[in-house]
């Protein structure tokens, strides 16, 4: 398994030093890849292979390998892999949620952090990773209902179309407490937010250019049989 570091981290990390909130984000961060490690743990249990593990400058993102056989196996209208792929997505924020609970149910404070700093850092990255956004936790559950019941295509399109609504409604709520709380942290958070939906989104016209490619072409092939048989 691959262990990348994304460059940006040392420029965030420079803006919160900058506003003197290094100690939350710090732990933010911590939690964070504890999180990205429940994602992983499932992975391995469900039978993935770890390709590559990235740490952003928000958290980090774990990669898997994937055979062509796994796209093949149907359940319904959907497939195996996307019910595989949905438990995987829902284990980060039940990672959160377990550490909550233990922090709640057991007085500890590790290295002298308080136990209401890291339930309440937990809170925020369990909430934050299931905004419905693609690639966030929550943009993937999506993704993997929808594939289930509407098939690969649809679900592709369906999700980049939330994704990009709840991100300039997210906008809009963002300004008003950028405003009132005067917190830089949001529009760090905000832009970046907005930098993988436009990176998505890129994605998306390239996905969506694919299969126009292979409808023509089994149209054509479809053409073609039928002129033969004619």
């Amino acid at each position: 398994m691959q262990i990348k570091l994304n460059t940006k981290i040392f420029l965030i990390i420079i803006l919160f030093i900058i506003t003197k909130q290094i100690e939350i984000y710090s732990i933010l961060m911590f939690f964070a890849i504890v999180h990205e490690l429940g994602h992983l743990l499932v992975g391995v249990i469900l039978g993935f292979k770890p390709k590559k593990f990235t740490i952003l400058p928000f958290g980090a993102t774990i990669c898997f390998k994937v055979s062509n056989n796994d796209y093949n196996r149907k359940i319904k209208n959907g497939s195996r892999l996307s019910i595989k792929k949905l438990i995987i997505a829902l284990a980060g924020p039940v990672t959160n949620l377990l550490i909550i609970l233990a922090f709640i149910m057991f007085n500890f404070e590790p290295f002298g952090i308080s136990k209401e700093l890291i339930v309440y850092s937990n809170i925020l990255i369990a909430i934050f990773n299931l905004i419905p956004i693609y690639p966030l936790d929550g943009g993937r559950i999506i993704k993997n209902i929808l594939h289930i019941f509407y098939g690969l295509k649809k679900a592709y399109i369906y999700t980049n179309k939330i994704s990009n609504i709840v991100v300039i409604i997210l906008t809009a709520i963002s300004s008003i407490a950028i405003l009132y709380f005067k917190n830089i942290s949001i529009l760090i958070i905000l832009a970046y937010l907005w930098w993988i939906v436009i990176l998505e989104n890129k994605k998306h016209k390239s996905k969506m250019r694919i299969y126009r490619l292979m409808e023509n072409k089994d149209e054509i092939t479809y053409n073609v049989k039928n002129a033969l048989n004619k």
